[in-house]
């Protein structure tokens, strides 16, 4: 089959598994040629395939010679649609890993089942040479299915009491125009932090907890956004922001769980802003990034996925020495995004932006380069005009 990227509404609905694949091994390369990290023995990765889960999972296997086992829900594909990104991913890494020599067990699974929690256990008591080191939740699902209630509950990005106003982009096009989003409702902000806050962390935590699968002094960290003022009102003010304090909240709980039980630390590590399946439809959030890149590739700071997960592992995590942390005991490898030099400059570009110079303040070249990368698409060395086996 000839793939071509379909695009609606900013959502891409196709992807490539060639492409896929050769945007899995650039990463591995990268890591291949960095220096090792200190040796972490075994990692659990939840929400595996893709984004920062994947990049960490890569980064451990090639840069600290881990023995991995990703969770991860994809679709294979069909006659009629290719398999998801995700998918490919897995099936990239895997084949690498064999070639390598890297132990790895990539796992299929609805994270957020008890079914899977069990399946899990039961998978790394078998697969693993000892107990789990490490553990990254990574879930960026918009739904979730709450057995004990039968309830299917979804995620919406919304501001609370207000409507926001503010500036939209659309990436592919590059044309700018003003967004208005409705405030949510109750339900909407319980959904939201049911779906993306920590509850479901703190299930995955007690499982293997119960399970006696976490070694002495075992890491457990799970990944949030905090960003700047200017996307505020829609993200962190908003339903995200609820399910985001939700999830630090967690954070502090299970750390003094696993302290008591295994002398270990749960934290959560605010990243820096990407390109993401879910970014690309955040009001706000793609001209932010727009205009971020543009400013940090000039200032030679400028990271992706992989750059950032290599950085916690050998200048946070197993670096010899305290892990730093701020005053909310969170990991902050934001801290470049988040310097008064970037935000600053950021912010004066922000208050500048017209239709008529946006492709000179705004990177949204970069941003649409990336989000095709995510699927698969515009990668270069790839012949898109040859057919694939899906």
């Amino acid at each position: 089959m000839i793939i071509e990227p379909k695009v609606l509404n900013n959502v891409c609905i196709t992807s490539h598994p060639e492409g896929c694949a050769k945007e899995v091994l650039k990463q591995i390369e990268y890591i291949k040629k960095q220096k090792k990290v200190p040796t972490v023995k075994n990692a659990l990765i939840i929400g595996s395939s893709g984004g920062y889960g994947l990049a960490t999972r890569i980064a451990l296997a090639y840069g600290a010679g881990t023995s991995t086992m990703g969770v991860s829900l994809e679709k294979e594909a069909t006659e009629k649609r290719t398999a998801t990104p995700g998918f490919y991913n897995n099936k990239a890494f895997s084949a690498s890993c064999l070639k390598d020599g890297i132990k790895e067990k990539s796992l299929i699974l609805d994270a957020f089942l008890n079914a899977s929690k069990e399946t899990v256990v039961k998978e790394a008591k078998e697969f693993f040479d000892g107990k789990i080191d490490i553990v990254i939740y990574s879930l960026a699902s918009p739904v979730r299915m709450d057995e004990t209630t039968d309830t299917l509950y979804r995620s919406v990005l919304k501001p609370l009491d207000k409507p926001y106003i503010g500036m939209g982009v659309d990436f592919m096009t590059e044309t700018l125009s003003e967004v208005k989003v409705e405030p949510a409702n109750e339900d909407e902000l319980k959904a939201t932090v049911k779906v993306m806050g920590g509850e479901d962390w703190g299930l995955w935590t007690k499982a293997l907890l119960d399970a006696d699968l976490l070694s002495d002094n075992a890491i457990n960290i799970a990944y949030s956004y905090i960003g700047p003022e200017m996307t505020k009102g829609v993200y962190r003010d908003g339903t995200i922001g609820r399910a985001k304090d939700h999830l630090e909240k967690t954070a502090h709980e299970l750390d003094a769980i696993m302290n008591s039980k295994v002398k270990g630390h749960a934290y959560v590590s605010v990243n820096k802003a990407v390109v993401t399946r879910a970014s690309a439809v955040i009001p706000t959030i793609p001209l932010y990034i727009g205009i971020l890149f543009k400013v940090m590739t000039a200032a030679g700071s400028h990271e992706g996925c992989i750059e950032q997960s290599y950085r916690l592992l050998q200048e946070k995590l197993y670096s010899g020495g305290d892990i730093p942390l701020d005053d909310n005991n969170r990991i902050r490898l934001d801290d470049w995004e988040m310097s008064d030099d970037v935000q600053n400059e950021v912010k004066r570009l922000w208050d500048t932006v017209t239709p008529d110079n946006l492709k000179s303040i705004a990177d949204l070249s970069l941003f649409r380069k990336d989000y095709m990368n995510l699927h698969g698409f515009e990668v270069s060395g790839i012949d898109y005009s040859k057919d694939v086996a899906l």
